[in-house]
């Protein structure tokens, strides 16, 4: 990570050579979101059919997470502005691994 005016950024040379290979934004992908907060199941038709389900800790802080296909970069754009429009705070996003791109070394 690099200091810049106060925040931190990720270095792009410090990602691995696979990870910097050219990956399709047009092309269907799956996401997992984790999310602070409370997302009901029945969402899942507003945010593009994503599977929502709980971290099985009942602590005071729950964490929500979405799994599923997102048909591009625009769909996922959709999803995590529809998160922000319900004031929750996104943790993470993570593409997984679909025909063999973003593959884990």
């Amino acid at each position: 990570m690099v200091l810049f005016r106060g925040h931190f950024h990720y270095n792009l040379f410090m990602m691995t050579k696979k990870v910097r290979q050219s990956l399709p934004y047009d092309l269907p992908a799956t996401y997992q979101i984790s999310v602070q907060g409370r997302i009901d199941p029945s969402w899942s038709d507003r945010l593009e059919g994503m599977r929502i389900y709980q971290d099985p800790a009942q602590d005071a802080s729950t964490i929500t997470f979405l799994l599923g296909e997102l048909s591009d970069q625009a769909a996922l754009a959709g999803v995590l502005n529809t998160i922000y429009e319900l004031h929750l705070t996104v943790i993470s996003v993570e593409r997984l691994e679909i025909d063999g791109f973003n593959q884990p070394e």
